[in-house]
């Protein structure tokens, strides 16, 4: 395979941190999305396609007009505010990489493409290979999901660039994410004159959060937390409205279902009271099962290469490739940079790490390539 040119790189990597992409600032992630275009093409030798949902830029590779064998996935956009360079800049000493997006995931994206060279440059072609880089993977990929599902559905594998754990390790789990509101109404009179005529919604909202809290598991993996809640208008009114929030995350879909069937069996506790559950289930988990014999290849090739061993972590949050597990495509996680901070003003990715993970992801692309 071709010889990784460190120089290459490295002025890539500064020109992707210093082509600031805020998910909400479409007029940035145009601009990166045709940097990002303009880097892959360079390198892969074809252009790929642009595809926008609600303005968000994803970038498309699609080689060979067959059947997907391996499709790579990442994002080019990042939580960082447009204007986050003007005191957090790109910068590299002593091997550590700074910068908005350096570690979720300007490095893994460029991982991709680097390696994907390297195995063209081995094997001629990138036939059955997709690289696809979403533009609102930190929105939740509202748009970019049915393009990630379409794409990974039947392939044998999936890889995915999120950032790997500070050892090298990769990810081969991550829960399942599910956003919820439940809102309460109730009925409005004076607080001092006649509180009696009211519905207070927050009385009902307060016992549906003991509710709520209640189907909290950890011992199983699996989280249930109200979070933002607001209610009433003003001190003398008894509370019309009220609205709360619930994040919930599951180790398995069995959880998964389990929590969702409970949120909606809710009831009122107040006389009068009415309930209304919005929201669901956002991405099912990845789990083990999903990743393990594609983990097993990358252990084995880690060691073939003389790279350090391979190590696997398990982690809540959620990534896209919950959608390609959750469509029945083998998936692997953390291919990306190994550094940390991400979404902090740490944000930092190690140099020594891209080198073997480029390796690694090549030659695993090749092998799947290479199956019957």
């Amino acid at each position: 395979m071709a010889e990784f040119d460190s120089d290459d790189f490295m002025s890539d990597f500064q020109a992707l941190i210093e082509c600031e992409s805020f998910s909400n600032d479409l007029s940035s992630l145009a601009r990166s999305a045709r940097l990002v275009s303009r880097i892959g093409t360079g390198m892969l030798g074809a252009a790929p396609q642009i595809i926008e949902t609600d303005g968000h830029p994803h970038v498309l590779w699609r080689f060979g007009n067959g059947p997907r064998k391996v499709v790579l996935i990442g994002h080019h956009d990042t939580v960082w505010p447009t204007g986050t360079l003007a005191d957090f800049p790109y910068s590299v000493k002593d091997g550590v990489v700074r910068g908005p997006g350096a570690d979720d995931m300007k490095g893994g994206l460029l991982i991709a493409i680097y390696a994907l060279a390297k195995v063209r440059a081995e094997l001629g072609h990138l036939d059955g290979v997709s690289l696809l880089i979403t533009a609102d993977e930190e929105l939740g990929s509202p748009g970019s999901r049915q393009i990630i599902e379409d794409e990974a559905r039947g392939a044998k594998a999936a890889l995915l660039f999120e950032s790997g754990a500070a050892d090298g390790a990769v990810k081969i789990a991550r829960k399942g994410v599910a956003i919820y509101q439940l809102e309460v109404t109730g009925l409005a009179s004076h607080a001092g004159v006649e509180p009696e005529k009211g519905i207070n919604a927050t009385i009902e909202v307060a016992n549906q959060v003991i509710e709520i809290a209640a189907l909290h598991k950890p011992s199983v993996g699996t989280s249930v937390v109200p979070t933002v809640m607001t209610s009433g208008s003003t001190t003398n009114t008894v509370p019309a409205k009220a609205v709360v929030g619930i994040d919930s995350r599951a180790a398995s879909a069995d959880e998964q279902v389990r929590i969702d069937e409970a949120l909606r069996a809710l009831t009122p506790s107040v006389a009068g009271a009415k309930i209304e559950l919005k929201g669901g289930i956002n991405r099912a988990p990845l789990e083990e099962d999903m990743a393990m014999g594609l983990y097993a290849r990358a252990q084995r090739l880690a060691g073939r290469l003389g790279h350090p061993p391979l190590r696997s972590v398990a982690v809540g949050g959620g990534s896209d490739g919950n959608f390609t597990a959750g469509v029945g495509t083998p998936t692997l996680d953390g291919l990306g940079t190994v550094g940390g901070g991400s979404h902090a003003r740490t944000e930092h990715a190690l140099q020594i790490w891209i080198p073997r993970r480029i390796e690694l992801t090549a030659a695993l692309i090749a092998e799947l390539l290479g199956d019957d």
